[in-house]
């Protein structure tokens, strides 16, 4: 198979929230190439004070929140999400993150994996990641 023209290929756009880990480290919160988006593994972390709360569903709320804020710079919405994977540093945390999961998830009801990891920052309880294809949640 032939590879595509330069000038045919989709357009890569970088989205960034702002945080002192995306510049550090040297990564996008999101990548929208196409019509697909792809959220990087993201943290309970408010990116406005670089603070944390301790609680999980606190952290998964911020999670949340900070994924709908790329998916907004991309174009996109929840809606939209067709793949997440949650990152616990104990899955016996878990249950605690599934009310607000429910809430945002439990119509668009993405293929889902959960895993339990250790985590950069022991502060951190949950990190979760995701993939977007925009208009796909319509």
């Amino acid at each position: 198979m032939d590879a595509q023209p330069a000038d045919r290929l989709p357009s890569r756009i970088l989205i960034s929230s702002g945080s002192t880990f995306e510049r550090e480290i040297g990564y996008s919160r999101a990548v929208r190439v196409g019509v697909h988006v792809f959220v990087s593994g993201t943290t309970g972390f408010d990116y406005a004070t670089m603070t944390i709360e301790d609680d999980v569903d606190a952290q998964t709320r911020q999670c949340l929140k900070n994924i709908e804020a790329a998916l907004r710079q991309a174009g996109s919405s929840m809606a939209d999400v067709v793949r997440v994977r949650y990152l616990l540093q104990k899955a016996a945390d878990f249950p605690a993150a599934w009310p607000a999961l429910r809430e945002v998830f439990g119509n668009v009801r993405p293929a889902a994996t959960m895993q339990e990891c250790g985590l950069a920052d022991p502060r951190m309880r949950i990190e979760i990641e995701v993939d977007a294809i925009v208009g796909s949640g319509s």
